[in-house]
Parts: C-alpha cells; structure tokens; sequence
C-alpha cells in the first residue's frame, strides 16, 4: 500500500459537493476523519435506515455526531442551508432521496461559501445538480488479496470536477491510523508468484 498524502484532491471548503453509489456513507465519514470538528448529518425523518453513532466509531468520535431529522427534503435542504451559513459545523452531510435542482444545489453553494464549510450531498446516481462543484462515485470492490485489518478496498471516482480532471482511486481505510491509504490496482500489487510450471 502506498501511504502518505492521497493523489485526489480533498473537498474544497465553501463548495457544495455531491457522492453517490454503494460506498458513499463511508466516503463521507472518511471526509469527516479528515476534517474534523462536528458533523452535521441531515436525513428525513420517514427514513427507516439510520446512521447508527455506535457503528461509526471505527471512522470518527460517536461523539462529533450531530443529527437532524427534517419531515422532508425541502426542511432537510433548510436545515443543511442554515448549518452551512453560520460556519460553525466544518461538514453537512445531507441525504437526498429526490433529485437536486440548479436552484436549490445552488443556494447549498452559496450557503458553503457564505460559511465557509463543506455540503455534501448523498445521492442517488444520476440526480445531482449542476451546481455541485465535484460528484463522486463510490463503491466496494470485491478482490481475492486479503486485508487482516478488515478493512473493505474501495474505488472511488471522480466523475465531477469543475477545477480539475476525472479519475479514479482505490483506497482502503486504516483503523489504527485513522487515515486512508491508496492501493494499488489489483495487476499491480505484490502478491504470491504463481507456481512453476
């Protein structure tokens, strides 16, 4: 594994920001490892699934974690705006369950900017908003090389980006560290050599 700082760019400060597929509640905990201070996380209430504090520990302080339940998502994109602007929460984590449009995915990036904090937005694929400045996707992948820490290798691609280029990483996170660590694709890393013929 190479460890160190990570190639891809961390989410910008006063920027709205979108992630969306499989593994994008831990893409957005790893975030919140990397920034700290609190995290807000914004989910309608009628949601039967649930971040669970006690099943975060791994990634960051149960303790950070402050929730909101809003009956919808025009109270949940309320309440992440009004986080946002006062600049006391570094990280609103929102839950989307409808499509982002410009007018809203562009008042989160005024609120972000007015506050100087970071909106990320979960989504679900193919409903972002033009307004996001990057759009991740992120998912598991499943390899035969294992990992005695545990941890699941994740790829995560940048499919957004209005500063910069699109690519992809795989990373894996290290629980005594706290940190991720990039891996190397699967033909690239070191691993028994096969046997003579």
């Amino acid at each position: 594994m190479i460890t160190g700082s990570l190639p891809f760019p961390p989410l910008r400060r006063g920027r709205a920001h979108e992630v969306c597929g499989p593994g994008s509640v831990f893409f957005a905990l790893a975030q919140a490892a990397r920034i700290g201070g609190p995290l807000l996380w914004v989910a309608e209430s009628w949601q039967t699934e649930r971040i669970n504090p006690a099943g975060i520990a791994a990634l960051i302080d149960p303790g950070r974690l402050l929730l909101a339940e809003p009956r919808d998502q025009t109270e949940a994109l309320a309440v992440t705006e009004e986080a946002l602007r006062s600049g006391t929460v570094p990280l609103v984590v929102t839950e989307l369950t409808k499509p982002l449009g410009l007018t809203p995915g562009r008042r989160l990036q005024l609120a972000a900017r007015d506050g100087n904090a970071i909106a990320l937005s979960i989504i679900a694929e193919g409903a972002g908003s033009n307004a996001a400045e990057t759009r991740w996707h992120c998912a598991p992948v499943f390899d035969a090389v294992f990992d005695a820490a545990g941890s699941t290798l994740q790829r995560w691609s940048l499919i957004k980006n209005k500063s910069g280029t699109l690519e992809g990483w795989h990373v894996r996170w290290d629980a005594q560290t706290h940190r991720l660590d990039l891996v190397s694709p699967a033909g690239e890393r070191p691993g028994p050599e096969a046997a003579p013929g």
